[in-house]
């Protein structure tokens, strides 16, 4: 493999890690990324298909890593994630699709799978930090009428916050009662939770998983792939 192919190979890694640990602090710490961000990788992604040492083999690469702009799009419209978790992933996925350490084989939305793998771990830390509350006595459903059910989804889903920041609510108030809500909240529509002593569930910005996802790609591969090879292997 010529060194040339090499460098170019490494710069793609560097330059995607570089813009999605610019973009995940900025997200975690304002909840906004600006487009320009963005647009200058994006130019770096178009220039590095001209210094790749076959342009033919390049374009076609190009091309393919492409069919994630309609899943990236798609799912933003729904309100699954927001914009800039759109954007990054359309983006990187020009700058850089199919690289990885591993012999594992990867496709333009192994890192959105990974990504999407990697948010179920809030499950877990919803239900730790319920977990602990309860052994210390707390009465974490104070002032609920729910079933058994609804309350073991919600301390999957949330936790009771003093004081919210940066999540949305679950819960609602019929009569004088309280109820747990568990609709889909519109990832850029929906305003955070400001009210104290309420159940939420944690906005982490969906640009996070990403970054830890295109991590899992680079020394992992395809989580949900190779899972599926070992059963039939």
């Amino acid at each position: 493999m010529p060194d040339f192919f090499l460098d170019i190979y490494q710069l793609r890694i560097i330059f995607a890690l570089l813009m999605l640990s610019i973009g995940s602090t900025l997200d975690l710490w304002k909840r906004t990324v600006h487009d320009s961000l963005w647009i200058a990788f994006g130019v770096i992604a178009i220039v590095l298909v001209f210094l790749e040492p076959s342009f033919s083999d390049a374009i076609v690469e190009f091309g393919i890593s492409l069919i994630i702009v309609p899943i990236a799009l798609i799912t933003w419209r729904m309100g699954v994630f927001g914009g800039a978790d759109a954007f990054c992933l359309i983006v990187l996925s020009a700058l850089a699709s199919h690289v990885t350490f591993s012999d594992s084989f990867v496709t333009p939305i192994t890192t959105l799978t990974n990504a999407a793998l990697l948010s179920i771990v809030t499950i877990f830390v919803n239900l730790t930090r319920n977990g602990i509350a309860i052994l210390n006595h707390k009465n974490i459903f104070e002032g609920f009428t729910e079933t058994k059910l609804r309350k073991t989804c919600a301390m999957f889903l949330g936790y009771r916050s003093n004081k919210p920041k940066f999540s949305f609510s679950i819960e609602r108030i019929e009569g004088s009662n309280k109820k747990l809500d568990f609709s889909i909240h519109h990832a850029e529509h929906d305003e955070f939770c400001k009210t104290p002593n309420t159940w939420v569930s944690p906005g982490i910005p969906f640009l996070v998983y990403i970054a830890g996802g295109f991590i899992l790609q680079l020394l992992f591969g395809d989580i949900i792939l190779n899972s599926l090879t070992s059963l039939y292997v």
